[in-house]
C-alpha cells in the first residue's frame, strides 16, 4: 500500500502490545496455505511504499535486499512488497522500483531468492498510480487516467501538484492490461511467489472503480458494475499469466487523494466486487481499510461484510493489533493478518509478539528515508 495519507508522517502511539492472549498458541503464529503458498505463519507484510530503487532506472540495490530478508527470517508468513511498477507512465513517487526491465527483473532476483533462504513467501505488488503523478516523474508524459479529471492535492515526496491527466484511449487500455500480464510474468521469473494487483487507494484501476474519477460513457464508464470492468480485464489477464493460486487482488473505498470517501452504500458495493472477482475466478482478496474495526453498513466491518459474500481467502489490513487480529482469526473474518508500519520499525516483529516485547515506535522522519 502506498502511504500517501497523512497518516505516515504521524508516529504510532502503540509501542508495548503485551504478550497475546493465547501466547504462543494465538492463531497469528499458526502455519497455513493459502492458494500456491505455505506460510509459516498467518501474518503478512503490508504492502508500504519505501522509495529506496534507483530513480533513474528503478532497480533496487542491496539494502533492499537485507530489508526483505530480516522480516522473512523472524517469521511473517506473507510478504507483500512495496508498490512495483508496470511501466514508465505508471510511477508517482521518487525512487520507485519497476518489474518492466531485465535490468529490474535481475536485481529482484537477488531478493526473493533472499527472503527463501529463510523460508520466507514474497509476492510483488504491481503497481500502477494513474492521475496521481506529474509528467516529470512520467518521462514528460501526463499521467494516464479513466478521464482528464485532476486530482486535488500534491505528490507525495515530490511537493508538485497532480498534473490534469490524459484520458486513456481503447488502445492504451489494451497496453496497459499487457502490461499488467507482462509485469506478473516478470514477477515469477524474478522468483517472486505472486502477485497482488493494487486495485485500491485511488490509483489507477481505483479511478476507473470511481465516479469521482470515472466519467466514460463507453464500456469503461457507467454504474459501478460497469466500471469495475478494467479490474476484471486485468485480474483476468494476470491470472491468466501467472494463475488464480498466484493472484490477490487489493481493492477499497479509501482514496489516497480523499482519505474521508466511502461508497453510497457499502454493502452493495462489496457485493458488486465480489460479484466481479468471482466472474474472473479470482480466489485471494486483500480489502483494505484504514481502520479494520471501523462499522460501515449493517453493523458491519469492510472485512466482515466481504465475508459475507466471500468464501475464499481474505487478507485483513487496517491498522490492526494482534488482539483485534487474532479474534478476526478465531471469527474466521480474515485468514491472514497483515501489519503495516510496525514491521517497518522492527524486522523482529514476530519475535517481539511471541516473547511480549515492547515494539520499538514508527516514527515518518527516522524510519521512512532509513531501511531497518
Amino acid at each position: 500500500m502506498s502511504q500517501a495519507t497523512k497518516g505516515i508522517y504521524q508516529s504510532t502511539e502503540v509501542t508495548n502490545w503485551g504478550k497475546l492472549k493465547n501466547g504462543l498458541d494465538s492463531k497469528l503464529f499458526e502455519p497455513v496455505k493459502i492458494g500456491a503458498w505455505n506460510l509459516k505463519t498467518r501474518t503478512a507484510m503490508a504492502p508500504m511504499t519505501r522509495c529506496f530503487a534507483d530513480d533513474e532506472t528503478g532497480v533496487v540495490g542491496e539494502d533492499v535486499v537485507e530489508y526483505y530478508r530480516r522480516r522473512a527470517a523472524d517469521g511473517v508468513g506473507l510478504i507483500i512488497t512495496e508498490g512495483v511498477l508496470i511501466s514508465p507512465r505508471a510511477k508517482g513517487n521518487p525512487k520507485v522500483p519497476g518489474l518492466y526491465t531485465n535490468e529490474q527483473v535481475e536485481a529482484w532476483k537477488k531478493v526473493t531468492e533472499a527472503v527463501h533462504n529463510e523460508g520466507g513467501t514474497i509476492i510483488a505488488q504491481l503497481w500502477h498510480v494513474g492521475r496521481l503523478s506529474h509528467h516529470e516523474l512520467t518521462l514528460n508524459h501526463p499521467p494516464q487516467a479513466p478521464s482528464a479529471i485532476q486530482a486535488e492535492g500534491q505528490v507525495p515526496r515530490f511537493r508538485k501538484p497532480y498534473d490534469v491527466p490524459e484520458e486513456m484511449s481503447l488502445a492504451d487500455i489494451e497496453e496497459l492490461v499487457g502490461q499488467y500480464a507482462q509485469a506478473a510474468k516478470n514477477a515469477i521469473e524474478a522468483g517472486f511467489d505472486g502477485v497482488e494487483i493494487h486495485g485500491a487507494h485511488g490509483y489507477l484501476i481505483d479511478q476507473f472503480n470511481s465516479d469521482i474519477s470515472n466519467h466514460r460513457t463507453d464500456q469503461y464508464g457507467g454504474d459501478l458494475a460497469q466500471r469495475l470492468t478494467l479490474m476484471k480485464e486485468v485480474t483476468r489477464a494476470v491470472i491468466d499469466a501467472v494463475g488464480t493460486e498466484r493472484t490477490m487482488i487489493r481493492f477499497s473505498a479509501h482514496k489516497s487523494d480523499t482519505p474521508t470517501y466511502m461508497w453510497e452504500d457499502p454493502e452493495l458495493a462489496i457485493r458488486t466486487f465480489v460479484a466481479a472477482f468471482l466472474e474472473v475466478g479470482a480466489t485471494l482478496l486483500h480489502p483494505s481499510t484504514m481502520d479494520f474495526s471501523r462499522v460501515i453498513a449493517d453493523g458491519k466491518t469492510m472485512h466482515q461484510l466481504v465475508r459475507k459474500y466471500w468464501d475464499g481467502v481474505i487478507v485483513g489490513v487496517g491498522t490492526l493489533d494482534p488482539e483485534t487480529a487474532e479474534q478476526a482469526l478465531e471469527e474466521g473474518t480474515i485468514d491472514v493478518a497483515a501489519f503495516g508500519r510496525p514491521l517497518v520499525s522492527n524486522p523482529d516483529f514476530i519475535s517481539r509478539l511471541k516473547n511480549g516485547d515492547e515494539l520499538e515506535e514508527y516514527e515518518a522522519r527516522k524510519h521512512l528515508p532509513v531501511l531497518i
